[in-house]
């Protein structure tokens, strides 16, 4: 099989036009179809940038005598699906992963920022200071919060609707085009250390972010005080987790990649047998979250919901697993 049959087939496995090909490849498509008729014979350069977008090795294209594509070359294993990972699509999932990722942990920061005005309200109203009262306190700091989830809604929703062309990264069997394993790896290695320090500082952010608040307890400080502590112990905490968030992101683009961590096979296959169970479920805690505290008006304390349905998830999620075992 000659190069000009093997660039039809391998533009005809992937669905791609002629003109499609020639955008990807940068040339016109009249140099296509010179290739494909035999009129032309691309040069190195775009013989190397085809073996990376279909995923096969220079040698495979070139050498005549070669007339199939084995696993070995395109990088495949036996198990592997179709749907191969090309070099430009890993390139643009990561990068727009790392641009959206600030957008992300800054709406899961805003998301704990919003009760801090509605409890520091509730402070002054209690203490009779600045002539705020509990209706003014409760209409100013919802609106507050309601506001603040609604800028965090305006940051989740585009963003997810531009991460959801790579869903499949994160449900379904794939295989990289060849040499996009090593690309991959070589940016991952490149962030390691930022990652290392956004997560350490994000932890110990998170961690010591209940020190003030516990320090005026134990000296039995006014309520006013207390509720003041609580406040920027959200705030300390929004900026620890800003910054976990935001590494987060970055790093499970790698590993979609490269379907390690949490991204296994195995664990790709578990997360699709439980996805129904937990949109159920989470649904139910957020549902149960705002009802309790729209009720009471306890803002200040319900806030533990959340870590407490993490822990919760977290012990259903391994009995799941134990159970399918």
């Amino acid at each position: 099989m000659i190069i000009a049959d093997k660039i039809i087939m391998l533009r005809k496995r992937n669905g791609w036009s002629q003109e499609e090909l020639a955008e990807k490849l940068n040339v016109s498509r009249q140099s296509v179809s010179k290739w494909e008729s035999g009129l032309s014979v691309p040069d190195l350069n775009k013989v190397i940038a085809m073996s990376t977008l279909f995923g096969v090795s220079t040698d495979y294209l070139l050498k005549d005598e070669l007339e199939e594509v084995s696993a070995s070359e395109t990088g495949e294993s036996d198990d592997a699906q179709n749907r191969s990972v090309s070099a430009e699509d890993a390139n643009r999932y990561l990068d727009l992963s790392t641009r959206l990722s600030v957008r992300i942990a800054l709406g899961v920061a805003l998301c704990i920022l919003s009760p801090v005005l509605l409890i520091l309200l509730m402070g002054l109203a209690d203490a009779g200071i600045w002539g705020v009262t509990e209706p003014i306190a409760v209409a100013a700091g919802l609106t507050a919060l309601l506001g603040l989830i609604g800028v965090a809604l305006a940051l989740f929703i585009p963003a997810g609707i531009r991460l959801s062309e790579y869903d499949y990264l994160e449900k379904e069997s794939f295989s990289l085009a060849y040499g996009v394993c090593g690309i991959v790896e070589k940016r991952k290695q490149a962030y390691a250390k930022r990652f290392r320090l956004l997560l350490v500082f994000g932890i110990l952010m998170c961690v010591l972010c209940s020190l003030p608040l516990i320090i005026v307890s134990v000296f039995e400080a006014a309520p006013l005080v207390i509720m003041s502590c609580v406040c920027a112990l959200l705030a300390i905490c929004a900026l620890g987790v800003f910054m976990i968030v935001c590494a987060g992101c970055v790093n499970s683009g790698f590993e979609k990649l490269l379907q390690t961590g949490d991204y296994t096979e195995e664990k790709k296959k578990k997360q699709r047998a439980t996805e129904h169970i937990s949109s159920a479920y989470w649904c139910i805690v957020a549902a149960g979250y705002l009802a309790v505290s729209f009720l009471t008006t306890a803002w200040h304390i319900t806030w533990i919901v959340w870590p407490v349905a993490g822990c919760l998830w977290a012990a259903i999620f391994a009995l799941l697993g134990d159970r399918k075992k």
